[in-house]
């Protein structure tokens, strides 16, 4: 996009000179934080204290609004099924739907738009009412922007549909008239009310002709001096053209019709039929469309656009799209008078009127404390195909550039992230990148929010950011000693280092307690004991206890000696292993032959060679930490190796013999 036309809005931080020290600042994804230095502008060290805090500077506040969010939450639903509805409809239908979509956008907006008005008018907090009257006021205006965007660029409103979707538009945003009519209804004497004249004037301005017709005949019913000037003034009413798109009239028969119902409004103008009732004539000139009278009408006109809609009604009912602008340019500034300048707002009607898509969204932008209006509303003109040839420079069309936004400031909330993860996958250009930058910043403050982030970055692919939670929560769990889910996180990372290490640590906690903890996970490996060696001799190992406990001694013995003998087991856990044998080698019938024997006693002199390949801790062990306990059990393994050798030899050369 250009260069800003306006400089953007100053943010004061409290306690903060920026004009005599040097600021330092941090940036985060969805904030800034913002510190005092002890430096002055001219590089010369400041002596004494500064302001001694940090400020966090947000960039998108809005997020944190409860009704806002429902915003946010709601839209959500109705871009994912817009982008789902990719098929290719024929051209009318896709009009249809597109239009329905953008009413679903509105309806969003509205309900927000009341449930802040709500709480406005309930709380009784001055300082959050006024907050939620200027949300409210905001809400309005981007309800008010799309509904017109709507009108002009999704339904391609044409020459007479054009103006009755404008009166539709004006109608629904400049309300004051029916809580002025039902003021005046309620009243005693409701022609004598100060407010009966200025009903009737908005329904005209309006061009809600019924409703001005009802209220003019109870002038008519009270007053028979005027009785006669409002049953012709009705009569105008009554028979005033209004164009029907789906009718067989033509747009040149329509023209002759209401050029014929303008001359004769004319004409009892001129004749000076309304003379004697000031009201009624200036109601009379108002479907003449003389500009003077619509102009003094201001106070119940309320706006510009206003006066456009009602200037355009009664002078020029069949307006083009092509010539609006210059209508609407017109009409601004004659209301205005040159007595002020147009706001922001009038600014972003004004590109709409012109159909300047870009500078509509371009001025919203710059106004707008966030970047939901102008991402759902380009995606929506984006599929209406009228974007497609708008790329900006660094390589990401207008759709997408806003999109990323948008799911960015998203990500800076701890649940509405999981919005902007929808809203990255639809960015087909920069999207994915994104979204592997932001997902690794998400706190990971639980395990039920881990395995959220890790199901979603599953379901893309997107290995080296599943690597990385199940490292960062496997840590954690070793942090907080809970080594069955750490062990659980690094088998779903595939890393074997650390599987390694978890598996050490629950032999250690074997060899202190007696006992393994988490018995389920190990019980239950499965296929994944095969990631490291050490991970493969845990589940074995536990295997053996399981046989040991069914009795099933000849395959628990088969299995450890396995163990030995593959010299999968750490160093340290050798004598552990064959203090497991050593019940075996005392049962009653022989479990171990001569050759398992042998196989035994030679692990045994392995032991207590101490072996080089034996770490330093280990031996220092054997030989400082515990010498009489270590001799005592070298000397029961190798008493009860030699009474089960002699036994096996015997019973061996028994079975021999026969």
């Amino acid at each position: 996009m250009e260069e800003l036309d306006v400089d953007p809005p100053l943010t004061t931080i409290p306690g903060v000179n920026s004009k005599k020290k040097c600021m330092g600042f941090d940036w985060g994804p969805g904030e800034m934080l913002v510190y005092e230095t002890c430096y002055e502008n001219q590089r010369r060290a400041e002596k004494g204290l500064g302001c001694p805090f940090i400020r966090i500077v947000q960039r998108d506040e809005d997020i944190y609004s409860p009704v806002l969010r429902k915003l946010f939450n709601e839209s959500h639903g109705i871009f994912v099924g817009l982008q789902k509805s990719e098929e290719e409809l024929p051209s009318k239908s896709r009009k249809t739907q597109l239009v329905r979509v953008s009413k679903n956008y509105r309806s969003v907006i509205g309900a927000c738009m009341e449930e802040m008005h709500q709480l406005a008018v309930s709380t009784r907090d001055a300082a959050l009412t006024a907050q939620y009257t200027s949300q409210v006021s905001v809400l309005s205006a981007m309800e008010l922007i799309w509904n017109l965007c709507e009108i002009l660029f999704i339904e391609v409103a044409t020459a007479g549909s054009l103006l009755l979707h404008l009166l539709d538009w004006v109608q629904l945003h400049v309300c004051e008239v029916d809580s002025m009519a039902q003021e005046v209804l309620n009243s005693e004497n409701l022609t004598k009310h100060d407010k009966y004249w200025n009903v009737i004037t908005s329904y005209v301005l309006q061009g809600r002709m019924d409703e001005a017709r009802q209220m003019l005949a109870k002038e008519a019913n009270a007053t028979a001096a005027s009785r006669g000037m409002c049953r012709i003034l009705d009569g105008l009413m009554k028979k005033m053209p209004v164009f029907s798109p789906g009718g067989t009239q033509t747009l040149t028969e329509f023209e002759l019709k209401w050029q014929h119902w303008h001359e004769e409004c004319e004409r009892y103008v001129q004749d000076g039929t309304f003379a004697s009732s000031s009201h009624l004539e200036s109601i009379c000139k108002i479907l003449l469309g003389d500009e003077a009278t619509l102009l003094k009408q201001k106070e119940l006109l309320t706006t510009w656009y206003h006066f456009l809609v009602s200037r355009l009604l009664y002078t020029h009912p069949m307006v083009k799209p092509a010539e609006l602008h210059v209508y609407a340019q017109s009409s601004l500034d004659m209301f205005l008078g040159g007595d002020s300048s147009p706001e922001p707002l009038d600014n972003i009607l004004m590109a709409a009127f012109e159909f300047d898509i870009l500078q509509v969204i371009k001025e919203f932008s710059i106004t707008s404390s966030n970047w939901w209006f102008v991402a759902h509303l380009t995606d929506l003109l984006d599929h209406c195909q009228l974007l497609q040839t708008h790329n900006l420079y660094f390589g990401s069309n207008m759709r997408e550039f806003l999109l990323l936004e948008y799911a960015s400031g998203l990500f800076a909330h701890h649940s509405l992230w999981q919005l902007g993860v929808d809203y990255f996958d639809h960015c087909p250009k920069l999207g994915r990148v994104y979204l592997e930058l932001h997902i690794e910043r998400i706190p990971l403050n639980t395990e039920k929010k881990a395995l959220k982030v890790l199901r979603i970055c599953e379901q893309r692919q997107m290995g080296e950011q599943v690597r990385s939670i199940c490292k960062s929560m496997a840590m954690k769990a070793v942090r907080n000693n809970r080594l069955g889910s750490a062990l659980s996180w690094s088998i779903r990372a595939r890393d074997a280092a650390f599987a390694t290490l978890i598996s050490d640590r629950f032999l250690k906690d074997y060899c202190e307690h007696g006992r393994f903890s988490d018995l389920d996970l190990i019980d239950n490996l499965g296929p994944a004991m095969l990631l490291s060696d050490r991970l493969t001799f845990l589940g074995k190992y536990r295997e053996f206890h399981r046989l040991y406990g069914k009795k099933c001694f000849p395959e628990a013995a088969k299995l450890l000696l396995s163990l030995m003998t593959a010299r999968i087991a750490p160093c340290s856990f050798w004598m552990t292993l064959l203090m497991d044998a050593l019940p075996l080698l005392e049962q009653k019938q022989v479990i171990f032959s001569a050759e398992q024997t042998y196989e035994l006693m030679r692990c045994l002199e392995d032991l207590t060679a101490v072996k080089p390949d034996m770490g330093e801790t280990d031996e220092r062990r054997l030989q400082d930490d515990g010498d009489d306990v270590e001799t005592t059990k070298v000397e029961m393994l190798r008493l009860a190796l030699a009474r089960n050798l002699s036994r096996a030899i015997v019973k061996e050369g028994t079975l021999d013999g026969w």
